[in-house]
């Protein structure tokens, strides 16, 4: 995705390359403004199951950032 070749901070796009694809998509959609009930069946998940991924993406984050400290 060329719009990761634009991220500055280090951090935050090594946490980004390393999601899968579909994760990756639920990210971008919440960058644009929709809700977790409109990117659910875009993604072809459930309501739970994207909470369940942005919940899992904000631990590693938060992982990644203490690891870099």
């Amino acid at each position: 995705m060329d719009s990761l070749d634009e991220i500055e901070n280090e951090t935050l796009y090594f946490a980004l390359v390393t999601v899968n694809r579909r994760t990756l998509q639920i990210i971008v959609l919440k960058m644009q403004g929709d809700s977790t009930k409109e990117i659910a069946p875009l993604v072809h998940l459930t309501t739970g199951a994207v909470y369940a991924r942005l919940a899992h993406l904000r631990k590693k984050l938060r992982e990644i950032v203490v690891w870099f400290l």
